[in-house]
């Protein structure tokens, strides 16, 4: 009778984690977006710093992406030692955050130098008269514009690809890796969809959301889970297609340059 009991209870658990597991795959990506864009309006319309809203929401959907990549792993040879993720953590914080910050904060001093410089010169060119919705939209579609052709740039010219080949290091994928380039990579990278947005007068709370979906994606196609976008594959660069990005095989490679 008490082995039959407990019997029972193990198929119930084994049931409640495949149906957790089915969850993740299915709907896990989707409901981490949702709930990143939720979280950062619930904050901003409380009155909440900007930066704030952004960083919080941010680490509250990575901790989740961690958490679904920690019980249900893709491939369990992926999960990082302690070195792996102490490596990553400091990419991730340097060269992702501190670093952008400083050629944010020059960008924005030579913006003012030409500012001043010309009396011709004008800011505040971005149609801010739409929707935020669509604003980001449209960012997202001209950032992943100059990104492709960057990213595409990074594997077929050799001085470049010496760079990137710092993202392409890692022996398997998981989420803190994303975040592992080369400095200098990011400096192209900022040239490329930072630098041009600031220079045309993108709201700031556009922008935030903007790099808020960048940097969720990023860290979500890198993460070690099963995900299932099905049809969305058409659309996002997601795990899936990221994965055969990350192939040692040349072949299978050289595609999937979009980064969002």
């Amino acid at each position: 009778m008490i082995g039959r009991l407990i019997f029972r209870r193990l198929v119930r658990r084994q049931n409640l984690r495949s149906l957790a597991s089915c969850l993740c795959e299915y709907l896990g990506y989707p409901f981490i977006v949702s709930l990143a864009i939720t979280a950062f309006s619930f904050m901003y319309d409380g009155g909440l710093p900007l930066s704030l809203c952004t960083y919080v929401a941010l680490v509250l959907v990575t901790l989740l992406v961690i958490a679904n990549e920690y019980h249900f792993p893709y491939r369990a040879s992926w999960t990082p030692c302690s070195n792996q993720v102490l490596d990553d953590a400091i990419f991730l914080s340097v060269v992702n955050i501190l670093w952008p910050k400083a050629l944010a904060f020059a960008g924005m001093l030579a913006a003012l130098e030409l500012h001043r410089a010309s009396s011709s010169f004008d800011l505040k060119v971005w149609p801010t008269h739409l929707p935020v919705c669509l604003q980001v939209l449209l960012l997202l579609a001209i950032g992943d514009f100059g990104r492709y052709w960057t990213h595409r740039a990074c594997h077929t010219v050799p001085v470049l690809w010496r760079l990137h080949a710092v993202h392409h290091s890692p022996p398997g994928l998981y989420t803190l890796n994303a975040g592992r380039l080369h400095p200098l990579e990011v400096s192209l990278h900022f040239l490329v969809d930072v630098l041009p947005f600031l220079l045309l007068g993108v709201p700031r709370k556009v922008l935030a959301i903007y790099f808020l979906l960048y940097a969720i994606n990023g860290f979500y196609k890198h993460a070690n889970c099963h995900v299932r976008l099905g049809f969305l594959n058409l659309v996002i660069s997601g795990p899936e297609l990221h994965r055969w990005h990350h192939s040692r095989c040349i072949e299978e490679s050289s595609a999937n340059y979009g980064t969002t």
